[in-house]
């Protein structure tokens, strides 16, 4: 293995590591969002609780604010998760671009080698054709 392949093995490893990273971050946005509409279906149901008792009544308003508090918690790494999400994407976009890169160069490398081999083979082929020519052109004429 040369030194082209271990670092096209590199450069993809390095896509692949990127693209779990976005599925992993995207996993936990789909988890914290989860947790706003369970925050949400919560506070929906405690509201109900709270009319059917006087002691629910005067609790509800403490329990609004820590839910409150866990939401903007919550709503705050959300923007965290998406900031780094955006951050993933650019570096996926930039190894994904060096890979291409890095194979095209591979690909016109070995299509240059072909061509090189192609040529020699011709020259072979061209020479072996003149030799014969010349040797049929001397014993006509000899």
């Amino acid at each position: 293995m040369n030194r082209t392949d271990t670092l096209l093995r590199l450069k993809r490893f390095r896509v692949d590591e990127m693209k779990r990273r976005i599925a992993s971050i995207e996993a936990m946005r789909v988890d914290l969002e989860k947790k706003l509409r369970d925050l949400d279906d919560n506070v929906t149901r405690e509201k109900q609780r709270a009319g059917d008792s006087d002691i629910g009544r005067l609790a509800f308003p403490s329990f609004l604010r820590s839910i409150e508090t866990r939401r903007e918690n919550l709503k705050t790494t959300l923007k965290d998760i998406e900031r780094e999400h955006a951050a993933a994407l650019a570096d996926l976009s930039d190894s994904f671009q060096e890979l291409k890169s890095l194979e095209v160069a591979m690909e016109q490398q070995a299509r240059r080698l072909a061509e090189m081999q192609a040529r020699h083979q011709q020259a072979r082929m061209d020479e072996m054709a003149l030799v014969r020519h010349l040797r049929k052109h001397n014993l006509r004429t000899a």
